[in-house]
């Protein structure tokens, strides 16, 4: 497992909230998907057991694998990602995130690693990506989970 981001950020709710959230994966991901910055369009194009694919702005993003470990104080979610953004690049990777419940919150966690990017645009995407496009999924997640309230 090679690391492409390895981040961390504290989101104002509390673990229930997120367990909750997990109950619809579609809603959950096409929602965390929709608050990246520069994604004018998406929307659930499916969804079936363990697998979420979403149609954006830029391609299709397909979510596989997708499972969830609930523990006492945290949920650990993990899934594979193919993203194909139009016809300039492909990336795959793996998404592992870590809710753990802290005083005042959730701490979380975002691994994201085995990232496979082919070609010239994949190269910048491979070399230059990961702090801007890791801050942003970590943003994504505490705007998402502060937003649904109690």
């Amino acid at each position: 497992m090679k690391v492409w981001f390895d981040g961390e950020g504290q989101i104002a709710c509390d673990l229930e909230q997120v367990e909750r959230a997990l109950e619809d994966p579609g809603k959950l991901h096409v929602g965390l998907v929709g608050l990246m910055p520069s994604l004018t369009e998406v929307a659930l194009v499916e969804q079936g057991p363990g697998t979420v694919t979403i149609r954006t702005s830029e391609g299709i993003m397909t979510r596989s694998n997708i499972s969830h470990e609930v523990g006492d104080g945290s949920i650990i979610v993990e899934f594979d990602e193919v993203y194909q953004a139009g016809s300039l690049v492909t990336a795959t990777s793996h998404f592992r995130d870590e809710f753990s419940a802290i005083d005042g919150g959730v701490h979380h966690h975002l691994v994201i690693s085995d990232l496979n990017a082919p070609g010239f645009v994949g190269f910048f995407y491979r070399s230059f990506g990961s702090r801007n496009i890791g801050k942003a999924i970590l943003e994504a997640n505490k705007q998402y989970f502060e937003g649904l309230g109690g």
